[in-house]
């Protein structure tokens, strides 16, 4: 064991300790895959991340992503937040204010700017209608009935996310999702805010098969949704986003299409910084 540089980093949060906390080991060099999910597992997150030197000549460094249940290729809050603790310790990126992380599906490009950051929705490798049998396990699972779904879709980019759209945030708000009949799936849903809300969407992410009964706030789920609605003409090409409001955070996600591409953007801030011995 050794010390190395650590940070807990607070991602999509309106303000601090509001929004998904994100552990950081900034430095992952010689960590075997066992040592990094067991220290996963410790910090009891969503998920906590490894930066590793990178491999391709293009990306600014190499990310690996654990839950409490093992490692997943892509993950937008760890996304967010390894970028900011990766700046904030001094590091700069090849390209001026343009941040390329390597991780399991690829190489993934973040816009940064004062305080603020945005990755693009990666591409999608499951799309389409969810299966009559799956939907209506997941329908069951929330308590919902079929008509009281609006829309459904894959939108995997990495995680196996499917997406529910329903009437309104009210109905998204009052679910109470039996868990263990979710199993592995991965389900997030999603309903429009009343006119005078703040935001346009509310959104809730269950995957309790990776040791998150219900995640904070998720960037990987709403890059699909948004991939999903704004395709389909449902959502407009700029919108908000609350997430966590069921759980007491008042997570803030910002979608914006720009260059023919879709971005997930928010900001992150700093709440511990020092070492891990690992």
């Amino acid at each position: 064991m050794r010390q190395r540089w650590f940070k807990q980093v607070d991602v999509f949060g309106s303000k601090p300790y509001q929004g998904n906390p994100l552990a950081v080991v900034l430095d992952g060099e010689d960590l075997d895959d066992e040592a990094m999910l067991q220290f996963a597992r410790w910090t009891n997150l969503s998920e906590t991340t490894f930066v590793l030197p990178a491999t391709q000549d293009e990306a600014d460094y190499r990310v690996r992503i654990f839950t409490p249940g093992g490692e997943i290729p892509f993950a937008g809050h760890p996304t967010l937040g390894t970028c900011h603790a990766w700046t904030e310790a001094g590091n700069t990126p090849i390209k001026p204010g343009l941040v390329v992380q390597e991780c399991g599906i690829g190489l993934v490009p973040l816009r940064v700017n004062a305080g603020l950051a945005a990755f693009a929705a990666p591409r999608l490798i499951r799309t389409g209608p969810v299966e009559e049998g799956t939907l209506a396990r997941v329908t069951a699972a929330l308590g919902l009935t079929p008509d009281q779904v609006r829309g459904h879709q894959w939108v995997d980019n990495g995680p196996g996310w499917l997406g529910l759209l329903l009437p309104d945030a009210e109905t998204v708000l009052s679910l109470r999702p039996d868990h263990a009949a979710i199993g592995d799936l991965r389900v997030g849903v999603i309903g429009p805010q009343p006119e005078s809300a703040e935001t346009d969407f509310e959104v809730r992410a269950f995957a309790p098969g990776l040791g998150v009964s219900e995640d904070p706030v998720t960037g990987s789920l709403n890059a699909g949704l948004a991939q999903w609605l704004i395709g389909d003409g449902i959502a407009e090409e700029r919108y908000t986003v609350t997430q966590g409001t069921a759980v007491h955070r008042s997570g803030l996600v910002r979608v914006f299409t720009r260059e023919g591409r879709i971005w997930i953007g928010g900001e992150s801030v700093t709440c511990i910084d020092g070492s891990v011995s690992l």
